[in-house]
């Protein structure tokens, strides 16, 4: 088995600590990247940690996952809420995907509220800010180690 999760950011996420701080909060996707790789460490495993604002990208790194990943966690942006493409990415492998956000989506825009990939994911968290991304590899270390 591989010792290996994905952490996957789509969209806008490389402008974070720029855009929206009072949102998004104030830590670049770099810092955020750190976390989730010491994160990883502790619990004796590689994070591999990318950002792409290209959706294809993100649907061949999530095949990739499926032959290279034990778990994804998976910040789509706003590829959440319109790609039918990533649905039908996750549904095809059977590597777990945790569906993660820094905001809460359910407290903003009633557009956000809608999440094309929820369905098919394995979980949702969010609302943490990066602890977000802590708890959903800390979620597939607990999937996997059942």
């Amino acid at each position: 088995m591989s010792n290996k999760v994905f952490v996957l950011n789509g969209p806008n996420l490389n402008m974070l600590g720029k855009r929206e701080p009072g949102i998004y909060g104030d830590l670049s996707l770099d810092s955020i990247g750190q976390l989730c790789r010491e994160t990883g460490k502790s619990l004796e495993f590689e994070v591999d940690f990318r950002q792409s604002n290209h959706e294809g990208t993100l649907v061949d790194w999530l095949h990739e996952a499926n032959e290279g990943a034990f778990g994804v966690v998976l910040n789509a942006g706003a590829y959440t809420h319109t790609s039918v493409a990533l649905h039908d990415a996750i549904r095809s492998i059977v590597t777990p995907v945790i569906e993660i956000h820094l905001s809460n989506v359910h407290a903003r825009e009633e557009f956000r509220h809608k999440s094309m990939i929820a369905s098919v994911s394995r979980g949702i968290i969010c609302g943490f800010g990066p602890n977000s991304y802590k708890l959903a590899i800390q979620a597939l270390a607990d999937i996997r180690n059942s």
